[in-house]
C-alpha cells in the first residue's frame, strides 16, 4: 500500500489509513484504530495514543518519537504496527508546539 502525503494547492488530503510505523517523519497523524490485545490497548490510551487524538511523528530511526499531547514519547517499530492513523488536511494540522 502505497501512503503519499502530498497535496495540491485545491486539492484535499487523501484519507488512506496506514501503520504509525509507514508515516513520514514530521507529518502530523489522527490514530484510527489499535491493533493491539486489550492490554496493550488500555496502556496505550493512558500514554495518550487514544482514537481520534492528533500526534505528530518526530523520528521514525531505531524507535519512533512522537509528540503527543504536548509530550514526546518513543515507541518501538512493532508498537507503531499496531496504531493505524489517518493524514490531517493541511488546515487540521496543530501549529504549537
Amino acid at each position: 500500500m502505497s501512503w503519499n502525503l502530498t497535496v495540491e494547492p485545491g486539492s484535499e488530503a487523501r484519507c488512506e489509513v496506514c501503520p504509525l510505523s509507514r508515516v513520514k517523519a514530521g507529518v502530523a497523524v489522527r490514530i484510527r484504530q489499535l491493533c493491539a490485545g486489550p492490554e496493550m490497548q488500555n496502556r496505550l490510551r493512558e500514554l495518550g495514543f487514544c482514537e481520534d487524538q492528533i500526534i505528530r511523528l518526530l523520528t521514525s530511526q531505531a524507535n519512533f518519537i512522537c509528540q503527543v499531547c504536548n509530550s514526546r514519547l518513543a515507541i518501538s517499530q512493532q508498537l507503531a504496527q499496531l496504531i493505524m492513523v489517518e493524514p490531517l488536511q493541511p488546515a487540521l494540522i496543530p501549529t504549537h508546539r
